[in-house]
Formats: structure tokens, C-alpha cells, sequence
């Protein structure tokens, strides 16, 4: 095996659950680890041009832009192959008759250089792909379509391209918020061992649970079929714990994240706490945005857009309970994504309205952030993907 594509699998592991990797301090480097990390940041609206690529040099925190790496109409949400050279995203192409619509695309990732070159495009179905997800076999992908409140799973062919639809489930429902007259599915996650597929709806307050067939993309509503959140709350995006014994949804509306203990036997999500990311004071506009564990299970992050922070928790393994430790500016507006090396070393910030993406150095005793004062421009950046070099 390949030395990207070993690494590639254990950044996986580290982000899903299973074994850590890690020994001494949480997230220390490891021998092993590639000098640099490829970037690849997706885009949607203002002057993007489509895909771009930086590279994070692991020794220093520099960060540098390597430029376009391919051109792409609102790549929004990236998501790589877990064994191939292959990268995936959601955003929009032409018909046939010329009218734009909802999309996804298959990209292969060029050796040494990490351009990309377009394999081929193929319709989400429904309106606003959001979201985009590989399965753990590497052999179909996932994706939301806010517009449409639907999701989809193709087939991934020999080559890499886009095959054919295995699996289209529309949601339906509403709930309370005036943004919640439909259903709008938001992300999509497969379950650390494959056999389950999480569709996070804002417009239902629910996280759906689907049972997946990995051999054949088919899904089936799992029971339980689905964890609530309170009315109102909007759950956006999902992350599970490196152990794989909880995970969490970040809810947009409410401005809260909510944590469940994971059942890997049958699937289900039971609710342990919800917890604000803002301060009782703040009292501005704002939505939730991205979450992510640390890969030592230790901490995690939540983005606020309006407050402009990335709000950190410090998690209790045992209950899985969060407790708020600290808001870090993001250093711009907007903190759409923001994502952590698979190291554990740095959390890279993409501020959307500003279109930035900063740098911050990861304690790792406290969790704590640190601005290390690197950051470039990249126009409305709004997904950031780790990919180790070949």
C-alpha cells in the first residue's frame, strides 16, 4: 500500500473511531506523518473559480496556497476516496438543456502535483447538494440535498466515475423554526463500522438512521429510525468520537450541540446532553455551522457564525458530557467550515465572508487555540479537506 494512501486510512480511522492511534500526549506527532498536508478547499459563490489546493507544512504550521486545483461550478462539500486517489464533491453542472442543477463530480487526484482532473458529473436528483460522503468499502458515495430535503447514493465505478443510483430517500416533515416549513437534509455519515448511514434534517429536527449495504449502496430505515432534537434546534452536521461510543450534531438554529451515546449493535443514538456554543450574554444573530472531534476524542470544536468563534469543548470520556472551555475568533466572518489535521497538531478556520482560511496551533494538554498568524486568501471558502501527499 501506497504511503498517502496508508496515511489517508489512518486519518480515517483516527476521524471514525477504532484503535487510536495515538500514545503520550494527545495528538502529539507520530513518526509516520507526512512532512506537509495537501488542503483541498471547496468553494461556492462570490469570485470562486472552483477547487482549490494549500499546502500545511506540519513542522511549522506555514501554510501556503498552491492555487486552482481544479475549475468547478460551487464545489461546496469535498470528500476523498478512502484508498484511492480520488476526491468527490457537491455543486452544480449544465443540463442538457443548458439550465444549472444540483450535481455531483468525480475528480482523480494527479500524483506529486495534487491537481485534479474531472472523471465525470452526475445529477444529486433534487435541488441544493450540500453535503457529500464516501462510504467506508470506498465503493459509493452519499449526498444531501438541502434544497430538495432528499439523499442519494451513487455507485462508484472501476475508474473511479460516478455510477448509477442505488439508494434516493425524500424526507418529509416540518417543525417549528419559520426555516423549517420542509424537510432540508443537511450531511450525510456512514457509522464507523459501515453498516449505518446518518442523514442529519434540519427542517424535521431529526437525525435519521438508515441501515447501509455496502455491497449494493440499498438502504433501509433502521430501528430506531431516527434521533430527535429539541423543536426548533435544526441539527446540521454529525461527528462520531474516536472510540466510537458517542457522537454529536451541531443544530444551526438554536446555537447548541447536542451529544448521544452511540450503539454500534443496533444503531441508535440516545440523547446524554445538549449544550450552548455561545455565551448567555451574546445576543447578536448567529448560526452553528461545523463540528469536529479531536482525533484524541479529548476535545471538541463547534463554529459560530455571527460570534465569528470556534466555541471548545473538552469531553468527558466516560459520559461522553460536554464542558465549555473557550470562544477563539476566527480571524475573519462567517466560519462556514473549519476542520483539524488528522495530527492533532492544527485547526484550519475557512471564514466564508471574508474569504479567508487561518491558521490555529491546537494545546494539546488543553484543547485550547492559538492563531499562529498564517492564513490565505481563497475566495468563499467553505469545506477544508486534509489529504496526505503521495
Amino acid at each position: 500500500m501506497r504511503l498517502g494512501s496508508y496515511l489517508l486510512l489512518c486519518a480515517i480511522a483516527i476521524t471514525i473511531g477504532g484503535t487510536s492511534l495515538f500514545s503520550g500526549a494527545a495528538g502529539a506527532k507520530e513518526p509516520g506523518w507526512p512532512p506537509y498536508w495537501q488542503v483541498y478547499i471547496g468553494t461556492s459563490g462570490g469570485d470562486s473559480e472552483g477547487i482549490y489546493l494549500l499546502r500545511l507544512d506540519l513542522e511549522t504550521g506555514e501554510l501556503t496556497h498552491e492555487g486552482l486545483a481544479a475549475e468547478a461550478d460551487s464545489p461546496g462539500f469535498l470528500a476523498l476516496h478512502p484508498t484511492e486517489s480520488l476526491l468527490y464533491a457537491v455543486g452544480r453542472m449544465q443540463d442538457e438543456e443548458g439550465q444549472r442543477i444540483g450535481a455531483l463530480s468525480a475528480f482523480r487526484i494527479e500524483e506529486g502535483t495534487g491537481e485534479l482532473s474531472l472523471i465525470n458529473q452526475a445529477s444529486s436528483i433534487d435541488a441544493g447538494p450540500c453535503h457529500i460522503a464516501v462510504d467506508r468499502a470506498g465503493r459509493h458515495v452519499a449526498a444531501a440535498n438541502y434544497g430538495g430535503g432528499s439523499f442519494l447514493v451513487r455507485a462508484i465505478e472501476e475508474d473511479g466515475a460516478l455510477g448509477d443510483v442505488t439508494a434516493h430517500v425524500q424526507h418529509e416533515g416540518s417543525s417549528v423554526h419559520p426555516r423549517q416549513q420542509n424537510p432540508h437534509a443537511h450531511a450525510v455519515d456512514f457509522s464507523p463500522d459501515g453498516r449505518f448511514l446518518y442523514v442529519s434534517d434540519l427542517g424535521i429536527d431529526k437525525v435519521m438512521i438508515y441501515r447501509y449495504d455496502s455491497e449494493t449502496g440499498a438502504i433501509e430505515p433502521n430501528e430506531p429510525p431516527h434521533a430527535e432534537v429539541a423543536p426548533g434546534a435544526g441539527p446540521r452536521h454529525f461527528d462520531f468520537d474516536p472510540r466510537a461510543d458517542f457522537a454529536y450534531v451541531i443544530n444551526e438554529l438554536d446555537n447548541t450541540v447536542t451529544a448521544f451515546a452511540y450503539d454500534a449493535e443496533t444503531g441508535a443514538l440516545e440523547t446524554v446532553q445538549t449544550a450552548p456554543t455561545l455565551l448567555e450574554d451574546f445576543e447578536e444573530e448567529n448560526t452553528t455551522a461545523e463540528i469536529r472531534l479531536h482525533p484524541s476524542g479529548r476535545f471538541l470544536y463547534g463554529s459560530n457564525r455571527g460570534h465569528d468563534s470556534i466555541a471548545v469543548f473538552a469531553v468527558d470520556e466516560e459520559s461522553g458530557e460536554l464542558t465549555p472551555l473557550d470562544h477563539t475568533s476566527t480571524q475573519g466572518e462567517r466560519p462556514r467550515n473549519f476542520n483539524v489535521d488528522p495530527s492533532g497538531q492544527y485547526l484550519l478556520a475557512a471564514n466564508q465572508d471574508t474569504h479567508n482560511v487561518v491558521v490555529f496551533r491546537i494545546d494539546q494538554q488543553t484543547g485550547l487555540l492559538e492563531p499562529t498568524g498564517e492564513e490565505v486568501e481563497v475566495p468563499s471558502p467553505i469545506c477544508v479537506v486534509f489529504r496526505a501527499p503521495e
